[in-house]
């Protein structure tokens, strides 16, 4: 598996990471079994949070052999900072760590988020405090918001920001450059979601399959398009789909990754034509 820099920290990713979705209700031999191949894989960047159902509870176990061998990233999507620090430190206790490699405020979106987060008694003040603590060693966050994603690079040096690189995402809404050209400029490391989606659904209820809420790549040759397409963005690593087989495919594809060319950009922003983004751009 190819490696890249986290930032300028000299710390190298694997392109790739594990989705820790992957093992959300799996057995506990399943989710040992999901992470040695990982492992065997060469991936070493792992990423979980809470909001993922049992997935802690099941990632835990599974990676403590190999625990000082990864970059582990964890995330909250509280805001305040006391629920934050519960949240981190029962994290901690159920992935059996003393530190978690990057923290991340999770899906930043509205303005609310963004305001109570980094204003008094938010939950960037329990984000600053842990690193000081040794508890945290980067701070980061994902964004489901371009604008907010900005304005939160505006208002603390984040060491990394979490977002959407998705084809479909950014052609049809133009969502994804403005939070690239913003994190290069400050020399924030950016790492990318959704790489394998096709679109949005117009009913999250009624899923292709259980563990994604927008409509997958299955389909393998546009699945290889798709990721290499993320890829061969300015990124650092891209989290896979939640669903185990359609993670294990994209680990696969991601072992013979080669940059994009022009005509498969081009099949790709035809195919994105007239499908439904995740996301749009508030002024869109």
């Amino acid at each position: 598996m190819q490696t890249r820099e986290y930032g300028n920290t000299g710390q190298q990713l694997s392109i790739m990471a594990f989705a820790g979705i992957v093992v959300k209700d799996e057995t506990a031999e399943n989710s040992s079994r999901y992470v040695s191949w990982a492992i065997d894989q060469g991936i070493n960047y792992f990423d979980v949070a809470p909001g993922y159902g049992n997935a802690q509870n099941m990632l835990g176990p599974a990676l403590e052999p190999y625990r000082n061998d990864v970059f582990l990233a964890c995330k909250t999507n509280k805001r305040d900072a006391t629920a934050a620090r519960a949240e981190l430190e029962e994290s901690l206790k159920l992935l059996r760590t003393d530190h978690f490699d990057l923290y991340q405020l999770h899906a930043m979106t509205t303005k609310e988020d963004l305001e109570v987060a980094t204003g008094p008694g938010g939950a960037l003040e329990t984000f600053v405090k842990a690193r000081d603590e040794g508890l945290v060693r980067h701070l980061g966050f994902s964004a489901h918001s371009a604008e907010v994603a900005i304005e939160l690079m505006n208002r603390f040096e984040f060491d990394s920001v979490l977002f959407p690189v998705h084809f479909t995402t950014w052609f049809e809404s133009g969502f994804g450059p403005q939070v690239i050209s913003e994190a290069e400029k400050r020399g924030v490391a950016r790492l990318a979601l959704k790489g394998a989606a096709h679109h949005a659904l117009e009913d999250r209820g009624i899923r292709v399959r259980e563990k994604c809420w927008y409509a997958p790549i299955e389909d393998r040759d546009l699945l290889k398009l798709a990721l290499r397409w993320t890829l061969s963005q300015p990124i650092t690593a891209a989290i896979p789909p939640g669903d185990p087989e359609l993670w294990q495919m994209a680990v696969e594809v991601a072992q013979d990754f080669t940059p994009i060319t022009t005509d498969e950009e081009l099949h790709l922003r035809q195919n994105a034509r007239g499908r439904k983004p995740l996301f749009e751009l508030a002024s869109a």
